[in-house]
This record gives structure tokens, sequence and C-alpha cells, in this order.
């Protein structure tokens, strides 16, 4: 079997439309001779609605962002996505996580009291659209944990139920256009751990990542993507993270969970 082309290589074919999706989210291929094709998400800026608190065309850049910042990191939890060209012009290519046909489950769940799966810790109690109370939880893992330092590292203000996929044994995050704002905007269902001690194993990715962080090579390449004010606020959450050795807390500020939360 021939290896996986790069996603940089070879042709973008587009499958169709990703139908759920709030900005435009082609399913693709990338195609390249002697190769086996990768199904990708692609994410044209030209398909990005405006949004009133992030600037015009630049969703995608982020999603790229996001994902060499987890690598730098060492969190491993973010599929990877690199900038390049597409039918409908530069945006995101992300590798596509799980068959197209069979979305991948997430850990995150809403249930009835009484059914919350064992070992969840409730996050937010509401009501479904008949008034009947409904709990969002999450399971105490530990990779999941992972996830919660790594979306306070990139200011994530949409870490729904949906955006964190299980795959073969790994967790994946997904959908990181509207992060990396200069601003604090975390809102996120994965609220379980607020205020408690991180853990050493993300201590040290955040160690790694502020040293990576630290050189201008590295800084001068996010830049490319993200504006010098946001990279700069970006180094600033990790140190702040690292000096408070806990999980933040919602601030009071700005809604603390996206909607849907799924």
């Amino acid at each position: 079997m021939a290896a996986p082309p790069s996603l940089h290589d070879g042709e973008l074919a587009v499958l169709g439309r990703h139908p759920l999706a709030s900005n435009l989210v082609l399913v693709a291929e990338v195609r390249a001779a002697g190769a086996d094709p990768v199904t990708v998400a692609y994410k044209p800026v030209e398909g990005e609605r405006p949004l009133w608190d992030f600037p015009d065309g630049t969703l995608a850049a982020r999603e790229v962002a996001a994902s060499r910042i987890d690598e730098l990191g060492g969190f491993g939890l973010v599929p990877e996505t690199v900038w390049r060209d597409g039918p409908l012009g530069p945006g995101a290519v992300q590798r596509w996580i799980g068959e197209i046909t069979t979305p991948c489950p997430t850990p995150v769940s809403v249930d009835p009291p009484g059914g919350v799966p064992e070992g969840n810790i409730v996050v937010l109690e509401g009501e479904d659209a008949a008034g009947a109370p409904l709990l969002l939880s999450h399971p105490d893992d530990p990779r999941l944990r992972s996830m919660a330092v790594l979306d306070a590292v990139l200011n994530n203000s949409d870490r729904k139920g949906g955006h964190v996929l299980e795959h073969d044994g790994r967790l994946w995050g997904i959908d990181h256009g509207v992060g990396l704002h200069e601003e604090p905007k975390l809102r996120t269902v994965l609220w379980g751990w607020a205020s408690d001690p991180i853990p050493q194993e993300d201590l040290a990715r955040l160690a790694r990542l502020a040293a990576e962080l630290d050189r201008p090579e590295v800084a001068a390449e996010l830049m490319v993507l993200l504006t010098p004010c946001e990279v700069e606020a970006l180094g600033a959450r990790v140190e702040s993270l690292l000096t408070s050795g806990t999980h933040p807390e919602p601030s009071g500020e700005w809604p603390s969970i996206p909607w849907p939360p799924l």
C-alpha cells in the first residue's frame, strides 16, 4: 500500500459539503500520484461568515495556528492542519478523523437526572423544550483534562461536545476557528476541573510550549497566521497557567459554555 501524501501536496478534490457546519466546510481528498488519497476537511476563507468579535477572513488561519500550537506543546489532540490553496481558494485543510459516513462519538453527554454515566462530572444543569431537567457532563478522563488545558491556551471560544471526537482509542479536538483572540473568550463544556491543580504532565507540556514560543522563528511563524498582539496574548496565557498551576474558572464576564453545548 502506498504511503499517504502530505496534506500540502497533490490535488485537493472536493467530494461534498458538510451539512451541519455553520461556515463552509467541504469534505475533500488530497490526491497525489503514487499515494493513497487522504480525506480532509477543507475550510476556505471564502466560505467564512463574518463574526462581530473576530476579524473577517481569519478563522482558517486560526485553525492552522491551533494545530501548530498543539504540536509545539506536545498535546497530540488536534489533527494535522495546514494552510494551502484549493478549488475555492486558500484555507485550512485538516486531516479527517474517522469515516465520512459514520460520525465519531463524543464523550460529552446530555442526560436526564439518573442517566448520567457513572464517573462523569456534571458541569451544567438545564432543561429541554418541554421543561424536563437535563444534565451536561463529561468523563473524568485525563485526555479530556489535557484538552481543557489546551483550550485555555488557545482561548477557545467554541469547545462544544461535538467538537470532541473519540476514534481508535484516541481523543481529538476539532473546530478551532474561533480561538486565539487577544481578549479572554474561553467557552467550553470541559469545566469539570475548574480551579483544580493542573496535572504535572500538562504542566510539562505548558513549559515545553513556553520554551518554543520564546524562539524568534516560532513567533515569526505564528505571526503569519495571527496578529502580533494575539501571539503576545498566547504567550501570556501560557505563562499565567504555569504561574497559577491551576485550571481556569469561568470569569463571569463572558458566557462560559457555548450554545448549543453539543
